[in-house]
């Protein structure tokens, strides 16, 4: 398979916590994980279908749900069900995704909706990040 050409970092309080979630919520395969001296997530590589996703964890780094406590901008836009900065991920079953994600959690920013490109639903992981699985 060839590389992608663009993979989205993010970041997380709890980077090894994190990838776990990933993966247990929306299906993807680890593909790298490196732990520093302390045990904390230094890199992470998870596969989603065809793309790449890495992960890394910061001490001072606040994600999503951390910042919005303090942060009225934040709050703001965190408050609408909308992906305003996020990754997109295209799925084969958007059904089934939605379930897993549903089972596992995910705190569900839509159904599952139709649009004109596709079928689509948004979702926000444990630390607040915001994903679309799309079907089309």
């Amino acid at each position: 398979m060839p590389a992608p050409a663009v993979i989205p970092m993010l970041s997380y309080q709890d980077g090894a916590a994190a990838m776990d979630w990933l993966i247990e919520a929306f299906g993807f395969t680890e593909a790298e994980r490196w732990l520093d001296d302390d045990g904390h997530l230094a890199h992470g590589e998870l596969d989603a279908g065809g793309g790449r996703v890495m992960l890394s964890e910061l001490a001072s780094y606040e994600g999503p749900t951390a910042h919005r406590k303090h942060c009225t901008a934040a709050d703001a836009w965190l408050s609408t069900p909308w992906v305003i900065d996020g990754v997109l991920v295209h799925v084969t079953d958007v059904e089934a995704h939605y379930a897993r994600a549903r089972a596992a959690g995910a705190g569900l920013l839509s159904g599952i909706e139709e649009e004109p490109y596709g079928r689509l639903y948004r979702a926000e992981d444990l630390e607040g990040h915001r994903w679309m699985f799309l079907q089309s």
